[in-house]
């Protein structure tokens, strides 16, 4: 199977870039908020742009790490995050530009690291556990670092099901060998649209079952 390349539509390096950029801005924000030095915000800009990747690249045998050998994203994360230390009020009124932008990083770091796996030989299911890891991942070594409870729990956003919905189209793609520009395009545009849509019409994950409310001792005694 002939393997296909992230996007030629678009410079793949320029799309990962740009992907780790957006994911670091929110490590340098969250550390900001926790009032954490220079050192501190550019700790969780990594994290947040690069962990994902890390822990993706650790699994598979990856070894090093694109999150800590390849300079480029390293720097990039890096810049984010002093952007972040200095510019930091002007980032909090374009909140709303940053969530785009972070649904954005989740749909490329899904695309890029489930297909990562399947070149890598990892399996079919394997790959979509990584490639949701590659999107998630980042976000929760930035909230354990801050102290905080995950968001991909707490407040039962729909992030890991838009997530594991595109990796799962991906690797379905690559098994029927259909895994080409125009349907990577696809497979962002899904994880995408799934994540803004999802936050402006509110939707979220499901919570504990209670079960059916039961009539007893709901009478008088």
């Amino acid at each position: 199977m002939m393997r296909p390349v992230i996007l030629d539509l678009v410079p793949g390096d320029a799309l990962e870039l740009g992907g780790v950029f957006c994911a670091a801005l929110s490590g340098g924000l969250a550390a900001v908020r926790k009032r954490y030095d220079l050192v501190g915000v550019l700790v969780l800009a990594w994290a947040a742009g690069l962990g994902g990747g890390l822990l993706r690249d650790v699994l598979i045998g990856a070894i090093p790490p694109v999150g800590i050998s390849d300079w480029r994203l390293v720097a990039v994360a890096a810049a984010a995050g002093i952007v972040t230390f200095f510019w930091h009020p002007r980032l909090e009124r374009l909140r709303r530009s940053i969530i785009v932008l972070d649904a954005g990083a989740l749909a490329l770091f899904v695309l890029s690291g489930t297909m990562k796996g399947l070149e890598y030989g990892v399996g079919p299911l394997a790959a979509v556990f990584v490639g949701v890891l590659t999107g998630v991942g980042g976000g929760i070594l930035r909230d354990v670092l801050t102290s905080e409870a995950p968001l991909l729990f707490q407040d039962k956003q729909l992030y890991a099901i838009p997530a594991l919905a595109g990796a799962a189209l991906t690797v379905g793609l690559w098994e029927a060998d259909l895994l080409g520009p125009l349907s990577q395009a696809g497979v962002l545009a899904l994880i995408f649209g799934f994540r803004l849509l999802s936050l402006r019409l509110g939707w979220s994950a499901p919570g504990p079952w209670e079960g059916r409310p039961s009539s007893r001792g709901s009478g008088r005694m």
